[in-house]
């Protein structure tokens, strides 16, 4: 999933790059923060898998505790 967003950013990143070549300005921004709306859902599926795991490792440290 995370390599999705990666992707999409750099795209859009790349189609911003051109539009703003062209003069397309409102274009340009549309496409850039699309871009960056990408890249900040790449970051929180990142963060929220790692504390999924600290999670889980935390729950099987308690069941080793108790046993």
């Amino acid at each position: 999933m995370q390599k999705i967003f990666v992707a999409v950013s750099i795209l859009c990143a790349l189609v911003a790059l051109f539009f703003l070549w062209r003069g397309n300005l409102e274009v340009t921004f549309v496409v850039a923060t699309l871009g960056v709306v990408a890249w900040f859902l790449n970051l929180r599926f990142g963060i929220k898998a790692l504390a999924d795991e600290e999670k889980n490792r935390e729950a099987e440290d308690l069941q080793e505790d108790e046993s």
